[in-house]
């Protein structure tokens, strides 16, 4: 921005003058305007957190300008550390280009749940990714609407979760019965946390105990349902109609159908089954 007040012109603004049409705008000692972008975060946040908080979050391109000019300005006016820790977030990145409103085609968790995919699947999906490691998604549209799509990605992160649902629902405690055992596998864990939140390795860990204590505990911070989902299913066979439908949508997998497929996998589901995609092949349970 172009500013009468800059002394340099890699200086930031503080306060805009120079736009008298803008809508939002105040009296100050410096003139009729509004506060700069960084501003606003600052004061935000010094106003609930205080002149020093601990943990700051944001993408990773905000590293070199937005973050930058937040801590020179608010330490400058308080003379105090701003932040403790900055935790900068890498993206999510789609193959098919960056998500745009003005194209179109904008993926939303409402997408991912017309399309069939349960929200715990990508939030699992996410969570076996680093925080700042880059997650790529190969989202694919089902033809030119925009509305449905799927990723194999999702797949496995959805077949993945399921299976883990049942592994915890007929694993018990026994090898973490004794209390320094369970104590041993859940400082573990959060050790994992602690090195910088490190979400992948405390799943890793998570994953070799499948101890129903132990997710439990550790579900509060991931949020994947284990005391609701992980529930040991009553054995029941599906109706044919259902095995009849199930036999349709892997007809329409092999042939690359993906919006047949879903919209038969949807049908199965309002009739109040669930389909697993698993190495031997697809099967049903009833919903819980």
């Amino acid at each position: 921005v172009i500013d009468t007040g800059k002394r340099n012109a890699a200086d930031f603004i503080l306060w805009f003058t120079n736009k008298p049409n803008h809508i939002m705008k105040w009296d100050s000692p410096w003139g009729t305007g509004y506060p700069g972008w960084h501003i606003e975060c600052s004061a935000m946040s010094m106003k609930y957190l205080g002149d020093t908080f601990d943990i700051h979050c944001g993408g990773n391109d905000h590293i070199p300008v937005h973050h930058t000019n937040e801590i020179a300005q608010s330490e400058c006016a308080t003379g105090n550390p701003f932040v403790r820790y900055w935790m900068h977030t890498a993206f999510l990145v789609l193959t098919s280009g960056r998500m745009s409103k003005s194209k179109g085609g904008f993926l939303t968790v409402q997408t991912l749940v017309d399309s069939g995919y349960d929200p715990l699947a990508y939030r699992y999906l996410c969570l076996q990714a680093h925080y700042r490691s880059e997650l790529t998604l190969a989202w694919e549209w089902d033809g030119d609407s925009q509305e449905k799509g799927r990723a194999e990605s999702l797949d496995a992160a959805r077949t993945a979760l399921t299976r883990l649902y049942e592994k915890i629902a007929r694993t018990t405690d026994e090898p973490l019965k004794a209390d320094d055992a369970y104590q041993s596998a859940f400082d573990e864990v959060l050790s994992a946390l602690n090195d910088d939140l490190n979400v992948p390795k405390a799943l890793a860990t998570l994953n070799t105990y499948a101890s129903p204590r132990l997710w439990k505990a550790f579900d509060a911070i991931l949020g994947l349902d284990i005391e609701k989902r992980a529930v040991a299913p009553e054995e029941e066979t599906a109706p044919p109609e259902i095995l009849a439908l199930l036999e349709e949508r892997q007809a329409a997998r092999k042939a690359k159908d993906f919006a047949r497929s879903d919209a038969v996998r949807a049908e199965i589901a309002a009739l109040g089954w669930e389909v697993a995609d698993t190495p031997q092949g697809p099967t049903v349970k009833r919903r819980a």
